[in-house]
């Protein structure tokens, strides 16, 4: 009896020993924890914004202490286009800015930035969906169909630029030649009163401006610029110059992370929609009308090769470009 209960004993000792033993051999096995993220190089960055709904995720970051949480500590600058901000980004006079994909793309293509190694496209901010890319006209004036258009004159908030590129695509599609129309840049938020006041004939605006125009002007939509040829195109994004990213890598993946979570809150309408009175200075009732697009997570390589490939086809681009190379990517988690 006694032996039994010896032999009990042992045999419970050596199973208890076997499994600490197995638990020691499974935790030596498991993966290092993950690490901190590296300190920014640059705490403080400046980064160009407009006054758009594209914007929404940078603020969204902003509200919710995203760049907070990366070390970072954004100070907007407002620009009127990506092509008028690309100049102060080769400065310095910002860091990272917002613009449209032609800007980034064409000033790659010419050399630009050459002497700060070129442009890098580090985040991806808007795409475009049906009804937020329209052309506005005079609610009571003569302009009625595409084709009066001819010989008039529209505004678009800068030249070379993602309004250029896809109102010709747009007006090509629809048996207009657009040199016969004559575009004219101008700040977005200008074009409405521009109109009224027939300085211009015709606006190419994205919301909010949209709706306030529609709203305060009963100007009318002619054109969805975002439709035919320019179906779901790429719009925006945010981009740096190649030496800051080679200089302050970590700074650079610290925004795309913060960006990334403000560009999956974008996704949730009234999440944006409540922002837009702070920073794009519509009143609430606008800011419940305005039509939205797409908010990517993610630069894809494929998706932006269409905008090279269409700014080859109008001739906003002298020469095929490869975007891929362009791209900073892997930090968007």
């Amino acid at each position: 009896m006694i032996g039994r209960r010896r032999l009990t004993v042992l045999l419970t000792t050596l199973t208890v020993l076997a499994v600490v033993t197995g638990c020691g051999s499974l935790q030596a096995e498991q993966p290092p924890a993950r690490t901190s993220p590296a300190v920014v190089e640059k705490a403080r960055i400046k980064v160009g914004v407009l006054p758009v709904v594209d914007v929404a995720p940078l603020h969204i970051a902003i509200k919710n202490g995203y760049f907070r949480n990366e070390g970072l500590e954004v100070e907007t600058v407002t620009v009127q286009g990506g092509a008028a901000a690309i100049p102060s980004l080769i400065k310095g006079g910002l860091d990272i800015t917002f613009g449209n994909w032609v800007s980034f793309i064409a000033a790659q293509s010419d050399g630009t930035a050459k002497d700060v190694g070129g442009l890098k496209l580090i985040s991806d901010a808007y795409q475009a969906k049906p009804g937020m890319f329209l052309i506005l006209v005079k609610g009571n004036g003569p302009i009625r169909t595409m084709q009066d258009l001819v010989g008039k004159t529209i505004a678009i908030n800068t030249l070379n630029n993602i309004s250029e590129l896809t109102t010709k695509a747009v007006l090509e599609a629809n048996n207009i030649d657009p040199k016969r129309v004559t575009l004219k840049a101008m700040p977005m938020p200008d074009m409405e009163a521009a109109i009224e006041r027939n300085v211009v004939d015709a606006g190419f605006m994205s919301e909010p401006f949209i709706t306030k125009a529609q709203r305060n002007s009963g100007q009318l939509a002619i054109i969805d610029a975002a439709s035919g040829p320019t179906d779901g195109i790429p719009i925006a994004g945010y981009g740096t110059t190649a030496k800051f990213a080679q200089e302050s890598p970590n700074t650079v993946a610290a925004f795309q992370r913060a960006m990334a979570k403000g560009q999956r809150d974008a996704s949730d309408r009234a999440t944006v929609q409540a922002l837009l009175p702070d920073y794009a200075g519509v009143d609430r009732d606008t800011a419940k009308l305005v039509h939205l697009g797409q908010f990517p997570i993610s630069l894809d390589p494929t998706r932006l090769q269409r905008v090279a490939t269409l700014m080859k086809t109008y001739g906003l681009l002298g020469a095929d470009l490869d975007v891929e190379p362009m791209l900073v990517r892997g930090a968007e988690k």
